[in-house]
C-alpha cells in the first residue's frame, strides 16, 4: 500500500493533449500528480524518437511544472516537490515496427505503456474495429512475454474482445485497459464487456474509466451524476483495487490530429472512426470535465453517489500507484 504522505495521489493513466505551458499549469492548479502521456500513434521508430526529444525540451524548459518519472518512487518524489510526473506510452506497436528487441530499447528510455493494437489488425493482435476478431498473434505472444521481461504494461484500450481475453490469459503480469468504459453503460465499439472487465479485476489488472465523449453516454451532454453512478456500478462488478481513471483528454487538439489518429498511413480514404461525416473532428468535452483543473469535480461526483472517501481516494490515483509499483 502507499503511505499517508501520498494518500491523495490524483493520477490520469491517459492524456494526448496539444502540449503548452497552458495545460502543464493547469495539471498543477488542478493538483494531478501524474499524467501517462501517448508518445506514439502511428509513428515509426525514428519518428516517436522525435517525440521524444521534443518532450525533452519541455522538461528542460518547464522543470518547474513537470518531470519525467521512471517508476512509482519518482511519482512519489515529484508529488512531494509540488509539480507533476509524466510517464510515456504507445497506443500502438508501430514504433518497435517489427523488431521485437526494440521494446528493451523503448523501455530503457522511460516508455510504460504499449497497446498491442490501435482499432486494426496489427502484427500482433486484432483491433477492436476489425470484423475478425482473430485474437493475439505468434508475434503477439512473444511480444507479451518480452514486455512481461522488461517492465512495460501491456495495454488493450484499442483491441478487440478476443485479443484482450488472450492477453490477459498470456501474460505473466497483469495488464491494463488505460482508457475506456464498460459496454453495459455504453455500447461504443471501444468501451469492454462484462467478460473482460471481469477476466481484467481477476487477474489483477487495471481499467482507466474514459472521458473521451465518444465513449460516455450520452456523449459531451453525459451528467456527471451519470459518469459518477457509472463508476460505482463498475466497482460493484470488478472491485475497488483495479479501477482509476484514464481521462483519454485531447485537450486544445485540432481536428487535423483526429484525422492522423483515425487514418494514419492505413488507408488513402477518410475513416471516421467513432466520428461521422456530419461529425468528423474531436467532440467536445462535457462541461464539468474540459481539462486538468476539473479532477476535483469527478472526487465530489463519487461522494454524492456514496462512495466513501477512502474508495475516492483509490480511484483517483492510489490504485494506479500501486499497480506501477508492481509493473515497473
Amino acid at each position: 500500500m502507499v503511505s499517508n504522505s501520498v494518500d491523495n495521489i490524483v493520477i490520469d493513466c491517459l492524456q494526448y493533449a496539444n502540449w503548452s505551458p497552458k495545460v502543464f499549469k493547469q495539471m498543477r492548479e488542478g493538483n494531478v500528480d501524474c499524467v501517462h502521456v501517448t508518445i506514439a500513434y502511428h509513428e515509426n521508430f525514428r519518428e516517436t524518437v522525435l517525440n521524444l526529444e521534443k518532450w525533452n525540451t519541455y522538461f528542460s524548459k518547464y522543470s518547474d511544472l513537470i518531470v519525467q518519472a521512471f517508476n512509482a518512487e519518482d511519482i512519489v518524489k515529484t508529488k512531494r516537490e509540488k509539480k507533476t510526473s509524466i510517464i510515456f506510452g504507445f497506443q500502438n506497436p508501430s514504433p518497435i515496427e517489427d523488431d521485437i528487441g526494440l521494446i528493451e530499447i523503448w523501455q530503457k528510455l522511460g516508455i510504460k505503456f504499449m497497446q498491442l493494437t490501435y482499432n486494426n489488425q496489427s502484427l500482433l493482435a486484432s483491433g477492436c474495429y476489425e470484423t475478425n476478431d482473430a485474437g493475439i498473434s505468434r508475434m503477439g505472444k512473444e511480444v507479451i512475454k518480452e514486455m512481461n521481461r522488461v517492465g512495460m504494461v501491456i495495454d488493450m484500450s484499442h483491441s478487440s474482445e478476443r485479443s484482450t481475453l488472450e492477453a490477459i490469459e498470456h501474460s505473466s503480469k497483469p495488464i491494463s485497459i488505460t482508457h475506456a468504459n464498460p459496454s453495459f453503460w455504453h455500447p461504443a465499439k471501444r468501451n469492454k464487456s462484462n467478460t473482460i472487465l471481469k477476466c481484467l479485476s481477476e487477474s489483477g489488472g487495471m481499467l482507466g474509466l474514459s472521458l473521451y465523449p465518444h465513449h460516455l453516454k450520452n456523449g459531451s451532454m453525459c451528467e456527471l451524476n451519470d459518469f459518477c453512478d457509472m463508476i460505482a456500478r463498475t466497482v460493484d462488478l470488478m472491485g475497488i483495487k483495479n479501477i482509476g481513471i484514464g481521462s483519454d483528454l485531447c485537450q486544445d487538439q485540432p481536428d487535423t490530429i483526429v484525422e492522423w489518429m483515425r487514418n494514419g498511413r492505413w488507408t488513402k480514404d477518410t475513416d471516421f472512426g467513432e466520428g461521422s461525416i456530419e461529425n468528423p473532428g474531436f467532440p467536445k468535452q462535457p462541461n464539468w470535465f474540459k481539462d486538468n483543473r476539473d479532477f476535483n469535480n469527478i472526487s465530489k461526483g463519487l461522494k454524492k453517489v456514496g462512495l466513501s472517501s477512502e474508495n475516492i481516494k483509490d480511484i483517483m490515483g492510489r490504485n494506479w500507484l500501486n499497480f506501477f509499483k508492481k509493473s515497473f
